[in-house]
């Protein structure tokens, strides 16, 4: 199976601008701030500057993930429910760096990164359904924000209780 299928460019086009909305919003919406520094954190809390490469490795692997699927099942109630997995699992990456980050509610941010998971869970599944290379392609997504949950929960414990914007 060839990314670009019978439908040439298009959905492969489609899916990495998806991506790369859903990355700048997240990117705006975290700010690493007075606020941030001053937080405390756990001594395993991956280094700020790995971030980056870790996020743009894992949208590479999601957006080809979902081009494997799309072009993998031509079914269009398949494909509906592919492309609103991911549109729920973009608006919830991006909810989650505006709780956290925006609203400075680490707290709320532990709850939402709960569905967070569960609809990566849900890309897993969707593509795996299709391609098993393409649900394994969202397995380190899952892995990060298992790790992200974490860190999420010992910031909250380490730094509670939030009052949101000061």
């Amino acid at each position: 199976m060839t990314l670009l299928g019978s439908e040439g460019w298009g959905p492969p086009a489609v899916a990495a601008v998806a991506a790369i909305l859903v990355a700048v919003a997240g990117a705006v919406a975290t700010k690493t701030d007075g606020w941030y520094r001053h937080l405390r954190f756990p001594s395993w809390k991956p280094p700020d500057w790995a971030f980056g490469p870790v996020w743009t490795t894992i949208f590479l692997l999601t957006t080809i993930a979902a081009v494997m699927a799309w072009n993998g099942d031509p079914d269009p109630t398949a494909r509906v429910l592919l492309v609103a997995a991911y549109a729920v699992n973009g608006v919830l990456n991006i909810a989650w760096s505006v709780l956290f980050f925006r609203f400075r509610r680490p707290d709320w941010a532990l709850a939402e990164v709960a569905a967070l998971w569960l609809s990566i869970a849900v890309l897993v599944l969707v593509t795996g359904r299709v391609s098993i290379a393409a649900g394994l392609m969202n397995l380190p997504y899952l892995a990060w924000v298992s790790v992200a949950a974490c860190l999420n929960l010992r910031i909250v414990r380490l730094n509670a209780p939030f009052r949101g914007l000061a």
